[in-house]
């Protein structure tokens, strides 16, 4: 199960397919804005030609894989997550921020608002829009807070949420890690890509992804 949480609080809870639908619908009403100002056309073409190309490679490497290979360990979410929590508040300032993410040696944080809720995560990228850094020190710095610089709405899933569709989702929203709450929104853990390899590599076979 996957949540979406924005600055208004929850605004999608459901399936890994149902948020696909829910993205794709968004996308489709951009490109009909599009077409309505009379802009460049075939960018649906362009992208059902991506995901037929990306398909057939999918079918051809499992054509590959022989009948009798052994199916991997599944993990969920739980098991690989970090439950110590590095978070930043909305109302930081992005220097605080970003003294945060350098002292911990992280590269991104969710970030809570007063009461606690999950209202987005804020990455190095992020706050680079507003400092500027210089030597890994911070030389100039616009007066913004973290709301002003943080990627919102941000997805968000359950711990017993397998790590193939965790990974699934950090391809196709670009981001480098998701965040894991509880049955009641509370932020209880984050996975990494770094959490996502590491899973992989220390306990193969690499079938856990077939």
């Amino acid at each position: 199960m996957f949540s979406i949480y924005g600055v208004t609080g929850p605004v999608f809870s459901g399936t890994l397919e149902e948020m696909n639908r829910v993205r794709a619908a968004s996308r489709a009403r951009a490109v009909r804005a599009i077409l309505e100002d009379g802009e460049e056309l075939g960018i649906e073409v362009g992208a059902g030609m991506a995901a037929g190309a990306h398909e057939a490679a999918v079918r051809a490497y499992r054509a590959m894989l022989p009948r009798d290979l052994e199916r991997g360990p599944l993990y969920h979410a739980g098991q690989i997550m970090q439950t110590t929590v590095i978070r930043v508040s909305a109302d930081d300032s992005v220097t605080h921020a970003w003294r945060t993410l350098r002292d911990h040696a992280i590269h991104q944080a969710p970030v809570l608002d007063d009461d606690g809720r999950l209202v987005g995560i804020v990455s190095e990228r992020d706050l680079l829009t507003a400092i500027n850094v210089d030597g890994g020190s911070i030389v100039e710095a616009l007066d913004r807070r973290v709301r002003d610089v943080m990627t919102t709405p941000v997805v968000a899933t359950a711990p017993i949420t397998d790590i193939r569709r965790i990974a699934a989702v950090m391809i196709d929203h670009g981001v480098d890690g998701v965040p894991i709450t509880n049955e009641t929104g509370r932020l209880v853990g984050f996975v990494s890509r770094s959490d996502v390899l590491r899973a992989v590599v220390t306990d193969p076979p690499l079938s856990l992804w077939r």
